[in-house]
């Protein structure tokens, strides 16, 4: 960025003076470096601000997965221990308060493992496990007297279903009942008390149970709720309230709107509680809004309305006259303080980069943040919460700086575009660069339409960097983290007006002498692949392409994908009454006009962007003789999961782009060896042998 935060430049200060001891020469990053990273993350802290507990996530490229291990550290700065043992768990969640730590942990053979819940003393011990329910466990919340929890779960089958659906009676029946495309089941909800161990079923409905928490008195849960399971239909989850009392329990539906609800958060008094939506009436294209409904009186109202940005998570404060939420405006994030009956909001930190709230001690006064930013890895801190004063927990990543690794130099940069509309974005440059020459462009397209390129850390940008490319990340129009107004720019004109903020993007690179105009490329994955296989329809300036979990053809992605976004906002009605339009804002349409060379990649089990469309855009083109090369990944989902895949997509898509931007027969690094694993499989073949 042109300006780093104080507290950052104080990092890479300290760092600096660390490593000067060191005297090896900086190099470029590799994509194994990216892979070998260590993730922190999950953060807890505990209800009394002492202690953070939270995840380190470590590679293990033998098995092809990463590996997880669970610490507790003090939250004032000093030694972390492991604070879980191996068999480790998910969903952590301390008790009101914080005598105990609760968490799911998968149990069971075969097909037959499931999530049950699982507790122990925060003090320390064994953990017990807590429930044996006949479905897994999903979502659950602590009561706040520590007597119990409640959680979801699948309604499950009769003995005589469940022996005939493993028998082979599994025909999915589409959109009925709790089906959608795939299987489904009803959901409940449980109560399980925390001595006896035993489970009451709460909800005699059959619902799709979205968010829920339960009321302080505990004898109230505000949830969201569907009845039915279509793809395309979120917005038909509605606000209920479940009373519970000894002789009966009632539901009772609080709104009927058409608006996706979501997050519902009681106050801690107990008389309301908070929920996100973008409108509270239909399915807008809105940036997420806070509103607070009375529970007795049903009647809510907008709070966040002054806040123009992405709300991202939020908790209450004691007294119930306030919010705390971590907020992002154009590529930062910070922590925000909403005061819920006048709507003003308080910016708490000012940080150049990306903080995350990730939890707070019970009387809110504490926090446990995530910080990072475009050069610096995240790591976890905590602070207060009415000023920032960071005390630093860990450092993930101590080789990851500037004086081990070269990494890109990052500038907020801002454009307009064929319309005078004003587009922000990020220009990533090799480390050492001084603008005597023009270097090889990467455009990269976000996802979404409405993702956004923020300020933290990703590798692969450094990566590119030490490759010798400038690099620009674009905020077009649909982006969000910006104003409703920017985030709507798009509505029925998907392709236009972001295709342009993309081009007009490339042309004030080229015009500040940084870009050389005859050796351009892009990559995109998702919505950027969309638009990124879009663009290489409309124009013939690029010279390769990388486009990920791809749609070339709407139409043909209507039943099979997402479309509510498409047909509500992006191009608008259906593919029978507004055919031109879906023919004409997609790739396949446009293919014949293609000369880039093109790579494209795609998980086998991507249902966001459904795989055959990646396959329909590389027929075509190959059909044609254009040059195109397509890679099918196993196994994966819209966002891959397996090292040695991501390893290979990383790596094919750099072998291509250099390739064809700069005529380089790139070849890939070799990746080094585990050592210590060679050492210890030695020393057991020697044992062996001597054996």
């Amino acid at each position: 960025m042109k300006r780093l935060s104080r507290f950052f430049a104080l990092i890479l200060l300290m760092s600096s003076s660390v490593m000067a001891q060191n005297t090896t020469v900086p190099r470029p990053m590799t994509t194994d470096d990216g892979l070998d990273m260590i993730q922190v993350g999950s953060a807890l802290m505990t209800p009394d601000g002492q202690h953070v507990f939270y995840r380190k996530s470590e590679l293990d490229w033998a098995k092809n997965k990463r590996k997880n291990t669970y610490h507790l550290i003090p939250s004032g700065g000093g030694e972390a221990y492991q604070y879980i043992g191996e068999d480790g768990g998910s969903d952590f969640q301390f008790s009101p308060g914080g005598a105990y730590l609760a968490f799911k942990r998968s149990v069971g053979e075969g097909k037959d493992k499931k999530n049950q819940l699982f507790v122990m003393r925060t003090a320390g011990g064994e953990a017990v496990q807590l429930t044996k329910n006949k479905t897994a466990v999903g979502s659950y919340r602590w009561t706040a007297d520590e007597r119990a929890l409640v959680f979801s779960a699948m309604i499950p089958r009769t003995e005589e279903t469940e022996k005939e659906h493993k028998n082979g009676d599994d025909a999915i029946f589409v959109d009925e009942g709790p089906n959608g495309q795939q299987a489904g089941q009803w959901r409940a909800l449980w109560k399980v008390d925390l001595k006896s161990k035993k489970a009451s079923r709460l909800l005699k409905d059959s619902l799709l149970i979205g968010s829920f928490d339960v009321a302080p008195d505990g004898q109230r849960i505000v949830l969201t709720a569907r009845t039915e399971n279509r793809r395309n239909q979120g917005n038909l989850s509605e606000i209920h309230l479940l009373t519970l009392s000894e002789t009966d329990t009632t539901l009772t539906r609080l709104t009927r709107n058409e608006a996706p609800e979501s997050q519902v958060r009681w106050a801690p008094d107990g008389t309301h509680f908070a929920f996100t939506a973008p409108d509270d009436k239909t399915w807008e294209l809105r940036q997420a809004k806070i509103y607070v409904m009375n529970a007795q009186t049903r009647q809510h109202r907008l709070v966040s309305g002054a806040f123009e940005g992405n709300i991202r998570g939020f908790v209450w404060t004691p007294d119930s006259k306030s919010i705390l939420f971590t907020g992002l405006q154009r590529t930062n994030s910070n922590l925000f303080r909403l005061d819920v009956e006048s709507g003003d909001v308080t910016q708490i930190t000012n940080v150049t980069g990306t903080l995350r709230a990730l939890s707070f001690s019970k009387d809110r006064t504490r926090m446990v943040f995530s910080l990072s930013d475009a050069a610096t890895p995240p790591d976890l801190y905590t602070s207060p919460t009415d000023h920032l004063a960071p005390m630093r927990l860990t450092t993930a990543n101590p080789g990851v700086t500037p004086d081990s690794l070269l990494l890109a130099r990052t500038e907020v940069v801002r454009w307009n575009s064929s319309d005078g509309l004003e587009i922000e974005g990020l220009l990533m440059l090799p480390p050492g660069y001084d603008g005597s020459k023009r270097l090889p462009l990467l455009l990269h397209i976000h996802g979404g339409p409405a993702g956004v390129f923020t300020n933290n850390f990703r590798s692969q940008y450094h990566v590119w960097a030490g490759l010798g490319y400038a690099q620009l990340l674009p905020n077009v129009r649909g982006s969000s983290g910006y104003s409703d107004a920017l985030l709507r720019g798009n509505m029925n004109d998907i392709g236009g007006g972001d295709y342009q903020d993309l081009m007009t993007g490339v042309d004030y690179v080229i015009e500040r002498g940084i870009a050389d105009p005859d050796r351009l490329g892009l990559r995109g994955w998702s919505y950027g692949g969309i638009l990124g296989g879009w663009t290489i329809t409309q124009t013939d300036r690029f010279k390769a392409a990388s486009v990920g979990a791809m749609v070339a053809d709407w139409t043909s992605e209507y039943g099979p994908g997402f479309n509510f976004d498409v047909r509500r906002w992006y191009i608008g009605g259906t593919p029978w009454d507004n055919p031109d339009e879906w023919r004409q804002r997609s790739p396949l349409t446009h293919v014949k006009n293609v000369t880039t060379p093109t790579i494209i990649l795609h998980g086998i089990n991507d249902r966001t962007d459904t795989e055959g469309q990646s396959m329909m855009f590389y027929s075509a083109l190959k059909d044609q003789g254009k040059t195109v090369r397509y890679i099918r990944f196993p196994r994966e989902p819209h966002g891959f999961r397996e090292p040695r895949h991501q390893r290979t997509r990383d790596v094919e898509e750099i072998r291509w782009i250099q390739k064809y931007v700069r005529d380089i027969e790139w070849k890939p690094w070799e990746r080094k060896k585990d050592e210590k694993k060679e050492v210890k499989q030695k020393k057991q073949e020697k044992v062996t042998v001597t054996s």
